[in-house]
């Protein structure tokens, strides 16, 4: 099924974006569906109750019910089928909307627009005023939250490219949706983290990433890998406040609320998810999850962070603890503190 003939020779017509798809995925296969739209009801109507590719080239940015679509699609696609979408990241709105602007004015112009399209629909009195007057046509989307919500809805990220000012993604169903309808737009958010004993906790931070950025870690690490202080290299989940938070430490302070609940404590190791802790050893594993994570990690202490160096930063921290818990917790703070004020150590 083709919605509107015009649209089916314009696609068709555009030899390089052709190009680049069939590079991935095979154009010719006979269960597949190509589509122009925004509605959840046109998914409904498709001919092949089971196909093996599904291309949408109306932007996510005008779908008001994203996860509901991908869902959608996820139900009518063969597993291992091909789902392809269009969408305008941050960025590349802010390229189309600054074009022209009147000199001086182009920051202020963003900041509004930013604050119109984006931060006003995450607000509970005024997201549905909001939905009713633009009907979440042409909203503003980071790219972390635009493989996120793909990644949470069962499917996998095979190659994404930018082509005319827009962001093409192809993704692979390989199950089921994870029905998380409650992705985290606060400004404090819940991290799942390992903490004593292998017991799962939930690290409270200010929220420096874009929304879903949670389901793109597995992704992005094995696509950029580790950066020398430890965390993902080029982390583009990251917006620009939550760069200024880090930088001075201050997304850290909501843990305070888990010292209060007796889950972890103002010094000790790091509280990680299961997937970074796959790239620790089997011996450090055995010691650490006999302690509490601390609020400000060894490596902050110790001016070690690099992956390496923050590893041999909890044996020497771990080792000293055993032996003096107290004391040892004591000089670490005070140790962390100094290397902070001095701007010894900086945060990711």
């Amino acid at each position: 099924m083709i919605k509107n003939s015009n649209f089916k020779e314009n696609y068709f017509m555009n030899i390089e974006l052709k190009k680049i798809i069939s590079s991935h995925v095979n154009l010719e296969i006979d269960e597949k569906e190509i589509i122009n739209t925004s509605k959840l009801e046109d998914l409904n109507h498709a001919i092949n109750p089971k196909i093996d590719l599904l291309i949408n080239f109306e932007k996510l940015n005008n779908i008001r019910r994203i996860n509901k679509f991908h869902n959608k699609a996820n139900s009518i696609l063969n597993l291992n089928g091909f789902y392809i979408t269009v969408s305008e990241t941050i960025e590349q709105r802010q390229s189309r909307k600054s074009y022209g602007a009147i000199w001086g004015f182009k920051n202020i112009f963003l900041f509004f627009d930013f604050l119109y399209k984006r931060a006003i629909p995450k607000i509970p009195l005024l997201k549905q005023i909001y939905f009713s007057i633009t009907n979440g046509k042409n909203r503003v989307i980071s790219k972390a939250e635009i493989l996120g919500r793909l990644i949470s809805c069962g499917f996998n990220i095979v190659e994404y490219w930018e082509f005319n000012n827009l962001l093409y993604v192809i993704s692979k169903k390989t199950g089921n949706p994870s029905f998380d309808m409650k992705a985290s737009y606060d400004p404090i958010f819940r991290m799942k983290r390992i903490g004593k004993n292998n017991k799962i906790i939930y690290v409270y931070k200010f929220r420096t990433m874009y929304p879903f950025s949670e389901y793109l870690q597995d992704f992005i690490l094995k696509d950029h890998g580790y950066g020398e202080n430890g965390k993902i290299k080029d982390d583009y989940r990251v917006t620009y406040w939550g760069h200024i938070f880090r930088k001075y430490w201050l997304d850290e302070l909501p843990q305070l609320i888990n010292v209060i609940k007796g889950e972890m404590s103002l010094v000790g190791v790091r509280p990680l998810s299961k997937v970074f802790l796959k790239e620790y050893p089997t011996d450090l594993l055995e010691i650490r999850k006999k302690y509490k994570p601390g609020c400000i990690p060894p490596y902050v202490a110790l001016n070690m962070q690099s992956i390496d160096n923050s590893l041999e930063s909890e044996r020497i921290y771990l080792k000293q603890k055993k032996e003096k818990p107290i004391l040892t917790d004591i000089k670490f703070f005070f140790m962390a503190i100094w290397n902070i004020l001095t701007n010894k150590i900086k945060s990711a």
